[in-house]
């Protein structure tokens, strides 16, 4: 039998990764693991209290942990957080072990998808703007680097979105 893929889905805050690849996993008959909530469930805490606690050094630990972890897994696909490509490591090992897809939006996407999520740590500040503008300029290119695909998601739904990408990828 043919070993199974893995894809997993690396983006900006916004970009529809967890949604995206609900519908991904739901069509392609794969399971669904988003690295935020599986840090969550392993920590028994939310994102915002790891944050606080730890900083962003002890949660992106315990986020390589969890990429580490789920990448082992066959036939799977995996939205990781969007800071997951600031480590090397993590990058090395969503290249070896999957097919990576970039979902690329724009800083006026992301505020509106997010404006309201009181969950992401890095956008509880007067200017979330700026936040995402930093943060694009920082790991789009880390972004890029890593993908073997890049689909936008902007003007189009989740549902839609998930359908181009099994397209391109052949499935």
């Amino acid at each position: 039998m043919a070993e199974k893929r893995n894809i997993f889905l690396i983006g900006p805050m916004g970009a529809g990764k967890s949604t995206i690849g609900r519908h991904l996993a739901q069509q392609l008959h794969l399971e669904f693991f988003d690295s935020d909530h599986e840090i969550e469930a392993r920590s028994g805490a939310d994102i915002s209290w790891v944050f606080d606690v730890e900083g962003e050094e002890g949660f992106r630990k315990r986020e390589a942990k969890v990429i580490e972890d789920l990448t082992e897994k066959q036939g799977i696909v995996l939205a990781t957080g969007g800071g997951s490509v600031l480590s090397k490591e993590v990058r090395n090992r969503l290249s070896a072990r999957g097919i990576v897809v970039y979902l690329e939006t724009t800083i006026d996407k992301q505020v509106a998808r997010t404006q309201r999520d009181k969950r992401r740590p890095l956008l509880q500040v007067d200017e979330p703007r700026e936040v995402l503008e930093q943060l694009a300029e920082e790991r789009n290119p880390m972004y890029e680097e890593v993908a073997d695909l890049v689909v936008r998601t902007d003007d189009q739904s989740a549902k839609v979105v998930a359908n181009i990408i099994i397209e391109r990828l052949g499935f």
